[in-house]
């Protein structure tokens, strides 16, 4: 599928702030084919995820200095060995 070409408008409102983005029903249906559970990307998480989130925060909080900006890591996995 190419996004690349797919129409897309705009919904804006009175203050000119966009609102809404609308597709045509068949670019949905090309997305749906593709992406099956996409209508439940904004559903609950379910509560394995909850618990690996709650985890890896506890982690954080524990060793704050192993955070490091995505950059870095970027940078780093470019590096030639």
């Amino acid at each position: 599928m190419n996004f690349e070409i797919m129409a897309v408008n705009y919904v804006s409102d009175n203050s000119g702030y966009t609102i809404a983005v609308q597709i045509s029903i068949e670019d949905w249906k090309r997305i749906k084919d593709k992406y099956p559970d996409v209508d439940e990307l904004d559903g609950p998480l379910p509560e394995w995820q909850k618990q690996l989130i709650d985890q890896r925060l506890a982690a954080i909080e524990q060793n704050p200095d192993r955070l490091r900006p995505i950059d870095e890591l970027f940078s780093e996995l470019d590096k030639e060995d």
